[in-house]
């Protein structure tokens, strides 16, 4: 809200005729009309005591009615206009009407002074007295409304200005020809004086309307100050719980400046590396934290990030404890700005993954032993009980076929348990390898129900088409896809009821593919829904453990169609039983036609940076193959010619992508090599580019046009 300054307290004089200061004006004039109906009454009776000797007594006894009369309309006024609702909201009106009683009260005194002036000079000159008297006192009372005084004025001298003219000795004409004069200077005074009471009013005004800013802005100011109050005591309680929550952290928490100095620390900070905090407060965290071996490439990447002011995620795998011991950790850094957006200050957070690290090689060694130590003698016990089956050395008797053929069953189901424990500790992982093609969707239905009736056979079941296929392709692993169909199919034919039938059925809608397997088994229970692609999930039945199974099929399929960018689902058939379903985008036509564009393999093990790529690589033309390890990136070169190769600096498991560029070149042979860094530092740490066939850089974030720009010149195409 604005305030007025002194200055502008003058504001409330620039209009003296707004109706707030008439209305002003009126009530003054109307508040002095009992005083000035009381005066008259007086000065007429006071007036008329010293006529009546000289004067007719009926004459004088008329006009003391006619100013008693006149007296009280005055006051009959007065009393009608506080009795009236509209007197504020109709100012003029009152005004007027107080001219009239005004002009009708001046007429009384102006008759008077007319009707007893001729007489003797002691007489004209006691009533020239009343008459001045009568002129004078009602300008205090008539002067707010000046025009209202020049009515009453004029009323009573005109009158006896005639008489002085005409009966008055040659001093009383000379003075009723300056009567004139007389009320000219009057009028005047009482215009000056209505002005001076109007700026009184105006500033008055004005003060109330200061008075009602001040105490408003008063008001927002303590509200203000309690919000502030309230604001300051919020701040205090955040710090308290920052520092509390700081002081108690189970992880490490450095403060350090834009310099990489390290300000401050917490308890978990010194037990985790072994310094006190006065050790390291003023030391680097890069040299001291991060544990790099290229202080250097450290040093820039630091300066960049501090530039760029946006939070990162680095691990440091070589940082080092007080005792030497090697540690590796996962830093969170926070930069925060001021006001001018400009880093002040740095928080790390530092979490321990040493062991997390050796559990990860530890699972890797056990998933090993388990692939090489267990699946390949099953294997071989599994191969010898079928020779025995087949009678390869010599026939048996029934007893001991079906002790072999229990034998054999629970074999294979312990190899599908543990290739099953592969699939999805590498799909975990990040290991496992998917090489998409364009796959019909017609011909994968019609044979994944070949490939499955001998199953479903088993349990007396039928799998059937339901409906057209659509006559379009996808874009996926055929092998991994084949697993999904027959982990869907499976699983709804062990489910069904003997001689029942699973519907497999598709449809397109708004780009995507949607398959669906339905059986008319007994349905989910409604606990299970919740955990049913979980892993080992089976809801527990006397039919679900009599059907078998190792409830890894439906976790598989869920983390193998979402790698294929797609969706797993299920919902409740009608008439009974269940419906499970995965959704895959449908390849474009125009990408279908494309079998002669450029092909570029994508190496990336961050799933959202690879989707970004390939994305931008295949709305510009190109066939983007993606690898999110070495292993399927081996596979994938070997089995194509690319036009280039993206591969990212840091793949997972810790290998080298500098080694397996190495270990490639062979197979490259002209494929240009286009490395696709996640920090500016992953570029400054190869000096020599060309020396290891690196034609270009990309970065993760880089827009759309740099992408295509890069990878445009890197094949030599001409870009439109």
């Amino acid at each position: 809200m604005s305030q007025a300054s002194p200055q502008d307290l003058s504001g409330g004089l620039r209009d003296l005729n707004t109706p707030e200061i008439l209305r002003e004006r009126i009530d003054y004039a109307y508040r002095r009309v009992w005083p000035l109906a009381g005066a008259t009454l007086v000065v007429s009776l006071v007036l008329s005591a010293f006529l009546w000797r000289t004067h007719p007594l009926d004459m004088v006894l008329f006009w003391q009615a006619v100013m008693l009369l006149l007296a009280l309309g005055f006051a009959a006024l007065r009393w009608a206009r506080s009795r009236a609702a509209d007197a504020a909201r109709r100012p003029e009106l009152w005004a007027r009407r107080l001219a009239f009683g005004a002009g009708a009260l001046g007429a009384g005194w102006g008759y008077g002074a007319a009707a007893f002036f001729p007489g003797a000079e002691g007489q004209q000159a006691f009533i020239a007295f009343v008459v001045a008297l009568a002129t004078a006192g009602a300008l205090p009372i008539f002067s707010t409304v000046w025009w209202v005084y020049a009515i009453y004025a004029a009323a009573v001298m005109l009158p006896f200005n005639v008489v002085l003219l005409a009966y008055g000795t040659d001093l009383l004409r000379l003075l009723g020809a300056a009567v004139p004069l007389l009320y000219v200077a009057n009028v005047i005074t009482a215009y000056e004086l209505g002005r001076a009471f109007v700026a009184a009013y105006g500033l008055r005004t004005a003060y109330k309307r200061l008075s009602g800013d001040n105490a408003e802005i008063q008001a927002q100011l303590g509200e203000q100050l309690d919000s502030l109050l309230d604001a300051h005591r919020e701040v205090q309680a955040a710090a308290r719980k920052l520092a509390l929550f700081s002081e108690r952290a189970p992880i490490a928490v450095f403060e350090v400046d834009p310099n990489a100095t390290i300000l401050d620390m917490n308890p978990a900070a010194e037990n985790l590396f072994g310094f006190a905090a006065p050790e390291l407060v003023g030391r680097s965290c890069t040299t001291m934290l991060l544990g790099s071996d290229d202080r250097e490439r450290t040093e820039k990447w630091w300066s960049d990030f501090v530039a760029a002011g946006k939070p990162a995620t680095i691990v440091g795998e070589h940082c080092m404890r007080r005792d030497g011991l090697e540690l590796a950790c996962e830093w969170t850094l926070t930069p925060l700005a001021d006001e001018e957006n400009r880093v002040s200050t740095i928080v790390l957070q530092g979490r321990d993954i040493t062991q997390q690290r050796a559990a990860e090689r530890v699972r890797s060694e056990f998933t090993s032993t388990l692939s090489h130590e267990l699946r390949t003698p099953l294997t071989s016990i599994l191969g010898s009980l079928q020779l025995l089956r087949s009678g390869a050395i010599g026939p048996m008797d029934k007893d001991q076929d079906e002790l072999v053929e229990v034998a054999e069953r629970n074999g294979q189901r312990l190899l599908d348990l543990i290739n099953e424990v592969l699939d999805i500790e590498k799909i975990e992982s990040g290991r496992v390898s998917l090489v998409p093609e364009p796959i019909a969707l017609e011909e994968l239905l019609a044979e994944s129900l070949r490939l499955n009736q001998g199953f479903a056979n088993r349990f007396q079941v039928k799998l059937a088409v339901q409906g057209e296929v659509p006559d379009t392709t996808v874009r996926a692993d055929r092998k991994r896809l084949m697993q999904v169909m027959t982990n869907l199919l499976s699983n709804a034919a062990k489910f069904s009821p003997p001689g029942g039938e699973v519907d497999v059925a598709a449809r397109q809608e708004a780009g995507k593919v949607r398959v669906s397997v339905s059986d008319r088994g007994p349905g989910i229970p409604e606990a299970f829904r919740s955990r049913i692609f979980g892993r080992f999930a089976q809801a527990d039945s006397a039919d679900s453990r009599i059907k078998g199974g190792t409830g890894l099929g439906l976790a598989i399929s869920k983390r193998l169609v979402e790698l294929m960018l797609g969706r797993v689902g299920f919902e409740d058939r009608e008439g009974g039983g269940t419906t499970f379903f995965f959704e895959l985008p449908v390849m474009p036509s125009e990408e279908g036609a494309q079998e002669g564009a450029a092909r570029v393999l994508l190496t990336e093990p961050d799933s959202v940076s690879a989707d970004y790529l390939a994305m931008v690589l295949e709305k510009g033309g190109y066939r983007v193959d993606t690898a999110p390890d070495a292993g399927s990136t081996r596979e994938l070169l070997g089995r194509w010619k690319y036009a280039a190769w993206l591969l990212s600096r840091r793949l997972a498991g810790g290998v080298d992508a500098l080694g397996l560029l190495a270990e490639m070149k062979p197979r490259l042979r002209d494929t240009p090599v286009v490395m696709v860094a996640a920090l500016t530092s992953d570029e400054a740490g190869i000096p020599e580019p060309q020396r290891q066939a690196i034609a270009d850089w990309l970065s993760k974030s880089d827009s759309r046009a740099r992408i295509l720009e890069v990878v445009d010149h890197a094949t030599g195409r001409v870009t439109s």
